[in-house]
């Protein structure tokens, strides 16, 4: 593809009438000019001027090119008006991935506000517990929690906050199945497990003391959902892992209890992933900076 420079002086030429008229407009030396257009003739190895002394007659192919060359540099001109548009202010679309619990509880009470901020912003958010190709899909960031969130080629990760998991169960379930106070009774009593149907791993817990406790149970209702397994411990069918936000008004009303509550899981890592920080559109940056400052109020 040949620079735009060269194409650029020479439809100067040619809007001009000349050489030397193109160059008074331009401000700019005459040999500069000429400099340009000779060198882009060289690199298309055609004749685009007939010059003399006292005649300026654009050829044929010169009148064919110079065509081409305005549409092109008039297209050049939109593409950078419209990144210097985009920079201006956050405005345009953003799409945004995040998991089921985070949607419906952090991200649900303060989405409106950022939509206010950014009267500009469209937000397509993708409400799902799958792990999305952010690249391959299109997303321009993804929301996770991992407890221990790792690298991913070509992403950038931004990291908000942790997010607490307790152990739940009806006082109803208690009552009928027996109290717990050690992490070994969990392997006797109902649980239910947050989980896909290949990717279970044992609940791992922290006691009082720093001691630990690895719990493989087997439950009786295997869920990726939260939604799902809380309306499931609601109705005491057993024990659940859940975050604390899924549950936290039903530990106030005491709907749910905590079980082993000397005991806690590792905590999961809320973060962003997203292709890059180079050329972050605004609008995009400032749902980023939003998070960060309002998620972790949230948690």
């Amino acid at each position: 593809m040949q620079p735009l420079e060269g194409f650029y002086y020479f439809t100067q030429v040619v809007d001009h009438g000349g050489f030397a008229r193109a160059a008074r407009a331009l401000g700019i030396p005459k040999s500069r000019v000429s400099r340009h257009v000779v060198a882009l003739e060289a690199q298309l190895n055609v004749r685009l001027v007939n010059r003399s002394t006292r005649r300026f007659v654009v050829t044929d192919v010169g009148h064919e090119v110079y065509r081409h060359a305005t549409a092109m540099l008039a297209e050049a001109d939109a593409a950078l008006e419209a990144v210097e548009f985009a920079r201006a202010a956050p405005r345009g679309t953003i799409r945004a991935s995040c998991p089921v619990a985070i949607a419906q509880t952090a991200l649900a009470s303060i989405l409106p506000d950022f939509l206010v901020k950014c009267p500009a912003v469209r937000l397509q958010l993708h409400v799902s517990n799958r792990r999305v190709d952010v690249l391959s899909e299109g997303f321009d960031v993804a929301l996770r929690v991992r407890s221990q969130p790792t690298g991913e080629d070509g992403l950038v990760m931004r990291s908000f906050g942790t997010f607490a998991e307790v152990l739940v169960a009806s006082p109803g379930y208690l009552e009928r199945a027996g109290g717990i106070a050690e992490p070994s009774q969990l392997a006797q009593r109902e649980t239910l497990d947050y989980a896909g149907e290949f990717d279970r791993r044992p609940w791992e817990l922290v006691g009082p003391k720093g001691e630990t406790a690895a719990v493989e149970p087997v439950p009786r209702v295997i869920c990726h959902d939260f939604v799902v397994l809380r309306a499931a411990v609601l109705a005491g069918l057993g024990v659940a892992r859940l975050p604390e936000t899924v549950v936290r008004e039903d530990l106030k009303r005491g709907t749910l209890v905590r079980v082993l509550p000397a005991w806690s899981s590792p905590q999961g890592v809320l973060h962003v992933v997203f292709p890059s920080r180079r050329g972050l559109l605004p609008a995009v940056r400032a749902f980023i900076d939003f998070l960060a400052e309002r998620l972790p109020g949230t948690m």
